[in-house]
């Protein structure tokens, strides 16, 4: 027989716990059964929440910020309604990290840009290259997206990129895609594509000082390898 959240000790139900504890203590599914309020009359709200989790096995929570609303919906016991109150909360959440990385808004090493991009990029189903654009003190003026899909020189051209940088007034530039395969490993295109930029950058007076590849948690910078021509 499943046991229900309101046949639970008051101190172990998982909104009482966080009131009490605070949320750092929850675990993923009692954090997304608060989100959801109620289960249905065989299953708790919590083994729905563990089922949603458990359709991602190795990915876990992070798998629900690419999931659209009626991929949620396919549990039973979870409507639209439900899963847009999950989603609502996972791309807050996502904000709230983007906002706070920007934080470093002054870049003084490859970690610093990685850290402003790993909220954004790093959950990212497809490619998405973006540019962070810089005043002479290093500071961030604009972190536009320049094109979202495959990367490749028939998608991403500098014209784009430096219509940006001209735009605002950018002194140098830090270019920046994700690999949604998890690994920031640079491909031959990747690396076609920098030097092209490189090329472009310095007929433009605006240098691009580096690629940063944004994976699973981790990164590379084209700067820290060496790989800028």
């Amino acid at each position: 027989m499943t046991t229900m959240v309101r046949d639970l000790p008051t101190d172990e139900r998982p909104r009482e716990k966080l009131i009490k504890y605070g949320a750092g203590i929850l675990s993923d599914a009692e954090l997304l059964a608060i989100l959801l309020r109620t289960g249905t009359r065989s299953q708790s709200v919590i083994h729905l929440a563990e089922e949603i989790l458990s359709r991602f096995k190795g990915k876990g929570i992070t798998a629900i910020t690419n999931m659209m609303p009626q991929e949620i919906a396919e549990v039973k016991g979870i409507g639209l309604v439900k899963a847009a109150t999950v989603l609502a909360a996972v791309e807050l959440g996502r904000r709230v990290a983007t906002k706070a990385a920007l934080q470093y808004d002054t870049i003084n090493s490859p970690a610093d840009a990685a850290a402003i991009l790993m909220p954004q990029l790093r959950y990212e189903m497809r490619e998405h290259f973006i540019v962070l654009l810089m005043d002479m003190k290093n500071h961030v003026i604009a972190m536009p997206t320049i094109s979202i899909g495959g990367l490749s020189a028939s998608l991403v051209h500098p014209r784009e990129v430096f219509r940006e940088a001209v735009r605002h007034s950018a002194a140098t530039v830090i270019l920046a895609h994700n690999h949604p395969s998890g690994d920031p490993a640079p491909s031959m295109e990747d690396r076609n594509v920098t030097n092209q930029m490189v090329k472009a950058g310095d007929v433009m007076g605006i240098p691009v000082v580096d690629h940063i590849i944004i994976g699973d948690n981790k990164f590379i910078s084209f700067k820290e390898l060496g790989m800028l021509k």
